[in-house]
């Protein structure tokens, strides 16, 4: 990867060997490996067995948890907050594992539409939940730095499983808990 970013600097027209560029290959190539290191992770192993069995039938919403992701179209990021509810069926998990299954979804080449989906199906599997709701709102730089130039612009999405997608006063709860 240090190769590619040696490349890619100089196909800008700048120099790779000049002194603030020389190391920025290998810095690159680093950083480029932690914002996808959602690849090389097992959800299993980051859940690390933290699912309680629990009687709470109630919501449960962790909101306002920050991810960083890379859009899979332009290499750009994209950041911003994930609200996640779950309705518990004889367990519960541990409020730390849903912030960790964000991330590793999170920290892959997405789109947020999929990151949507792909956390609520994961929390869904890890918990055996009745219903789970994901919100996500989220700026992306590639609308923001090139393209229509829109700095203020925010994407929102959603993706209701279970109850709280045939239960109206259910999703209508989950909404309301995390404005």
């Amino acid at each position: 990867m240090e190769k590619l970013y040696r490349q890619l600097i100089q196909e800008v027209g700048e120099n790779p060997s000049r002194e603030g560029l020389k190391d920025t290959p290998k810095r690159a190539a680093e950083a480029f490996r932690y914002l996808t290191k959602g690849y090389s992770q097992d959800v299993g192993k980051v859940v690390n067995g933290a699912v309680f069995k629990s009687k709470n039938e109630d919501l449960v919403i962790v909101k306002d948890i920050e991810l960083y992701s890379l859009c899979e179209h332009h290499l750009l990021p994209f950041f911003g907050k994930c609200h996640v509810g779950y309705t518990p069926k004889g367990k519960v998990i541990g409020l730390s594992k849903i912030a960790r299954i964000v991330d590793v979804y999170a920290r892959r080449l997405q789109v947020q539409e999929n990151l949507t989906n792909q956390i609520a199906d994961e929390v869904m599997k890890q918990t055996g939940a009745s219903g789970v709701g994901v919100v996500i709102d989220a700026q992306h730089l590639c609308m923001m730095m090139r393209g229509v130039e829109k700095q203020q612009s925010v994407t929102k999405t959603s993706c209701m499983r279970g109850v709280f997608r045939t239960n109206p006063a259910t999703r209508s709860e989950f909404l309301s808990l995390i404005k």
